[in-house]
């Protein structure tokens, strides 16, 4: 990244208020390294080193859509939740935003499970069969499993596999979404405040994650970085198997 722009992004994390930090007492230790001073009992952050550790998940999260891997985008808390869904959709990824269900990572394949069933019922009633196959009353109590369903999993329902990196909002908040993670060894790229661990994630970003214009700011500077790798992906070609030669027998 260039002075220029660096300059640039500073400034912009500056007016969205990502330099503000929490109070000293709450401040973790792991994020001490990033802190600029301590004003009026409030951590504030160096917006050069957050600006830095930007540029480097940057680089990540550009090669990782280059090689058409899939982030998962994670941001359950209300500050955050429609942000995070609004950066996912427009990269074309997946996300959890309303909760995180315990097993995601750790128990993929329960998880797939309902998210096929989920499909199959979105199928039948587009179709027209669920009114067909059942009655009034069963509709209602199917009606409220596809509300269920969609709620915990709409957002990671066309994921095939497990993703290749996770991007949170607050890890403390999320801590069972990186600590599954971290279990299915998937790097973990996190916005996060003093509050937070900055050790437990792969690939730190010191910012404030509780106001919205911070988060903003953040996530598009990354999302658009992971766009950008995204855009010049090229899918290798499907190898097709040639058929082997008959061999005839002489006559």
């Amino acid at each position: 990244m260039s002075t220029s722009s660096d300059k640039t992004l500073i400034e912009k994390l500056f007016k969205a208020g990502s330099h503000f930090g929490f109070k000293k007492r709450r401040r973790h230790p792991s994020v001490a390294q990033y802190l600029f001073t301590t004003k009026d009992g409030n951590d504030i952050f160096d917006l050069e080193k957050t600006a830095a550790l930007i540029e480097s998940a940057e680089e990540v999260l550009k090669e990782a859509g280059l090689h058409g891997k899939t982030v998962l985008f994670v941001g359950t808390k209300d500050e955050a939740s429609r942000i995070v869904k609004a950066i996912a959709e427009k990269t074309e990824s997946p996300y959890v935003t309303n909760r995180w269900i315990g097993g995601m990572m750790t128990n993929y394949s329960e998880i797939k499970r309902r998210i096929n069933r989920l499909e199959a019922l979105t199928n039948e009633k587009e179709s027209g069969e669920l009114e067909r196959k059942y009655t009034k009353k069963e509709r209602v109590v199917i009606g409220r499993e596809m509300t269920k369903l969609s709620f915990n999993f709409a957002g990671i329902s066309k994921m095939p596999k497990l993703p290749d990196l996770m991007l949170v909002v607050d890890p403390r908040h999320d801590h069972i979404a990186v600590a599954e993670a971290k279990e299915r060894k998937i790097p973990v790229i996190a916005i996060l405040s003093s509050d937070c661990d900055a050790s437990q994630v792969k690939y730190p970003v010191i910012a404030n994650d509780s106001l919205q214009t911070s988060v903003s700011v953040v996530l598009e500077q990354l999302s658009n970085a992971y766009a950008q790798g995204k855009a010049a992906y090229v899918p290798k070609p499907v190898e097709t198997r040639k058929p082997a030669p008959v061999r005839r027998r002489p006559a």
